[in-house]
């Protein structure tokens, strides 16, 4: 009985070690968030941070497209792209051959794609997609005075990439594709000539004799 009892503690005892190193191993495999998924916690904290130190300060409940747009524009004096005013001797230059004094600001499609991270943290974060501040019409029409601007005083035109779709090629058979030609030719040619002349092509010419 003793020994008995024994081998089953020593195989549950072996048992629990394994179990653990099992979830030890599940633990370490799972993948690390993607880039994306970073950035998106980073721009949802700093924006968290800037309600918190917005004078007075705001909750996200009452955060709404205006206080979105305020919060672009004080992004503006962390960025790093140089837009011409419109008196400047280099508005419209792509590449300007000296320096301006011409104030830098945040990318257009820095903000847009910031917009896009914010709007889809909000909704993960419990807020409802018909409230969502990141979506209001007054942020797309501030999107877009932006690009518009920035393309003038840069002389960068901004164009949407158009998706490819994908391409379906069909293989048809040699009869098949006579059968086709044959209809097609029926419809354009009304029938009559079409028909005789299918015949004509597939059927040897009859001989006389004299």
């Amino acid at each position: 009985m003793d020994s008995t009892s024994g081998g089953a503690s020593e195989t549950n005892a072996g048992e629990g070690p394994s179990a653990a190193g099992l979830g030890a191993i599940e633990g370490s495999t799972a993948a690390p968030p993607s880039r994306y998924e970073s950035q998106k916690r980073r721009d949802w904290n700093t924006f968290l941070q800037y309600l918190k130190n917005h004078k007075p300060p705001l909750s996200l409940a009452r955060c709404s497209g205006a206080h979105v747009i305020e919060f672009l524009k004080y992004l503006d004096q962390f960025g790093k792209t140089k837009v011409h005013l419109t008196g400047c001797a280099y508005f419209g230059h792509p590449n300007p051959p000296a320096p301006c004094a011409c104030p830098l600001k945040q990318a257009w499609g820095s903000l847009d794609a910031l917009i896009g991270r914010l709007r889809a943290a909000y909704e993960e974060n419990g807020g409802r997609p018909e409230s969502n501040p990141f979506g209001a019409r007054a942020v797309r029409i501030y999107l877009r005075e932006v690009r518009e601007g920035q393309a003038k005083a840069r002389g960068i035109p901004y164009e949407k990439k158009k998706r490819k779709r994908p391409t379906t090629t069909t293989t048809a058979t040699p009869l098949a594709a006579n059968a086709s030609s044959a209809v097609t030719k029926m419809v354009d040619g009304g029938g009559g000539g079409s028909s005789s002349e299918a015949g004509s092509a597939n059927v040897a010419p009859a001989t006389t004799s004299v």
